[in-house]
């Protein structure tokens, strides 16, 4: 704009000059407009107005500035200002940038991360010589640090953990890592969300191998502790039952026998002629009930 500004400034001249040795009132409105393009042009070459959420570098003959905020500002005309937005931007690694981790048994699994990060406006001028745009600071400070620091996690936990049980704790450490590798470049990040983790089809048929060995033996396990506790009843009950035949066995006197034998005998010569019944296995004298009844 200051390159317009300067030729719109001498076109008004030599206009001005023109119509004056010719006295053309034509050329002399001519000059006029021109010249007040130029003003404005010029102004405008010298006046930069940095937008709400961004940060400018104002960088002229090879020497960076210092940051401007968002508003109006004063510059040179020979200074150039490159813009960085303040606003959070998300890195996806997924699809064709899926991170390809292995775990520290050697399982291959894809993770998909996001990464949302944000330029510190204090920063800006380092980020500048660092990176040069925004685009660049994703592509070579984001981007290659965020995949080196994910496979570095992933690398000290076990398949199983990765894909399943520590999840958790795997997405907050790589958060943190990421975090404390941009912090000092001026990247301030926000939230790393792990998204998901998908074992590789080789070790998908190895966790698919171990479920079933795993069902196998417990189906095992069940059978030995049920045929135990099988084995154990059966014990029990035969111990109960020769307890109680020793205890039975214990018990049973002659005494004991003969007058079992008489209240037996009692009870059916109330309803049965009895004559005469031996009790007591045939010694001793016998018994003598009145059969009279009928």
């Amino acid at each position: 704009m200051f390159v317009i500004s300067i030729l719109l400034l001498i076109a008004a001249v030599v206009l001005y000059f023109v119509a004056r040795a010719n006295d053309t009132r034509g050329l002399k409105l001519g000059a006029l407009g021109a010249l007040i393009a130029g003003v404005f042009s010029l102004l405008g070459s010298t006046l930069y107005v940095v937008s709400a959420y961004e940060v400018g570098v104002p960088v002229a003959f090879g020497k960076v500035g210092t940051p401007m905020t968002s508003g109006m500002h004063l510059k040179s005309p020979f200074t150039d200002v490159t813009t960085f937005s303040t606003r959070p931007v998300d890195l996806n690694l997924s699809d064709k940038d899926v991170v390809e981790v292995r775990s520290s048994q050697g399982g291959v699994m894809y993770a998909e991360v996001t990464v949302k990060w944000a330029v510190t406006p204090a920063k800006a001028v380092e980020l500048y010589r660092l990176a040069g745009s925004e685009d660049a600071i994703q592509q070579r400070l984001v981007y290659p640090d965020s995949r080196e620091i994910v496979r570095n996690v992933f690398a000290r936990y076990t398949s199983e953990q990765g894909y399943a049980t520590d999840r958790e704790k795997i997405n907050a450490e790589i958060g943190d890592l990421i975090k404390e590798r941009l912090a000092p470049r001026g990247i301030a990040v926000t939230t790393v969300n792990l998204r998901n983790v998908k074992p590789s089809d080789a070790l998908q048929g190895q966790i698919d191998r171990k479920i079933q060995q795993q069902q196998a033996t417990e189906r095992a396990t069940e059978a030995a502790r049920t045929a135990k506790a099988e084995a154990d009843r059966r014990r029990i009950e035969a111990e109960g039952i020769a307890r109680a035949n020793k205890i039975l066995n214990d018990s049973l006197t002659d005494k004991v026998l003969m007058n079992q034998c008489i209240e037996a005998y009692k009870e059916a010569s109330a309803k049965n002629p009895v004559y005469a019944v031996p009790c007591g296995g045939g010694t001793g004298n016998p018994l003598i009930v009145d059969g009279s009844k009928r």
